[in-house]
């Protein structure tokens, strides 16, 4: 018999996922017997806890904090452990665990040294750890750790044909929820993803890359970011530290 996954697993829903995102969280969950614990953006608009940017193409990702403050406090975790994806991965600050307060947010300023392989336990009522275990590895390390371990990965990281619109330089992937401008066409090109978040922001990279060496060889030769993919991070050069003290990461 399998052996049931150990911990729950939280998905914060925007309802702008990848359909193929979405099909290997629900293979993963059936294949391992995890508890999939899935809280949704629209949900927090509906309550009136969010609200929806205005404009043609507005962007979930601000009001995806709000629905995990709220998920956190509902079940109030001890420990909250970051997936790769939202990780900075060297693009920033080393950080191992961090302990978030009552109101959940993240005070980078007060976050205790953790020197060399010590980790700091010391836990307060009301508060809980935030834990990136893999906050010092680079993008090469995560795809050399999934080739060596045979790890299955959803598709989209792979080279596949797909309908995008260039918008400011970043590859946007055809969606409904995804808006042209005036002057904005799709074209398909042979296209993989870095990096996975929201149809809305997540950008493409044209590639040929369709097996993991030819991706390690690719990630070799990069000269933009993973996070350079995203539109999301171009609206503030602290996009990502913006979030972490407001409470997502």
């Amino acid at each position: 018999m399998a052996r049931r996954f150990p911990f729950p697993l939280l998905h914060v829903d925007t309802g702008h996922n990848f359909p193929e995102t979405t099909a290997f969280r629900d293979a993963f969950v059936a294949r391992t017997g995890a508890r999939l614990i899935v809280r949704t953006v629209e949900d927090s608009i509906k309550a009136g806890r969010a609200a929806e940017e205005p404009g043609a193409n507005p962007s979930r990702n601000a009001l995806q904090t709000v629905t995990l403050l709220d998920a956190l406090a509902e079940f109030k975790f001890d420990a909250a452990s970051v997936v790769p994806a939202a990780m900075k991965r060297r693009h920033g600050p080393r950080s191992g665990s961090s302990p978030s307060r009552r109101v959940w947010a993240v005070d980078p300023k007060n976050q205790r040294p953790e020197l060399w392989n010590l980790f700091n336990g010391r836990k307060h009522p009301g508060e809980h750890f935030r834990v990136f275990p893999l906050s010092n590895w680079t993008e090469m390390d995560v795809w050399q750790y999934i080739a060596r371990e045979k790890l299955d990965i959803p598709s989209i990281y792979f080279s596949h044909l797909r309908e995008v619109v260039s918008r400011d330089g970043v590859l946007l992937a055809k969606s409904p929820h995804l808006t042209l401008l005036d002057g904005e066409t799709y074209e398909t090109r042979r296209i993989r993803f870095r990096t996975v978040g929201d149809m809305t922001c997540t950008g493409a990279v044209e590639s040929e890359a369709a097996t993991l060496a030819q991706i390690i060889q690719e990630v070799a030769a990069a000269r933009q970011t993973e996070r350079g993919t995203r539109a999301d991070d171009r609206r503030s050069e602290t996009a990502m530290e913006d979030r972490k003290k407001t409470g997502y990461f």
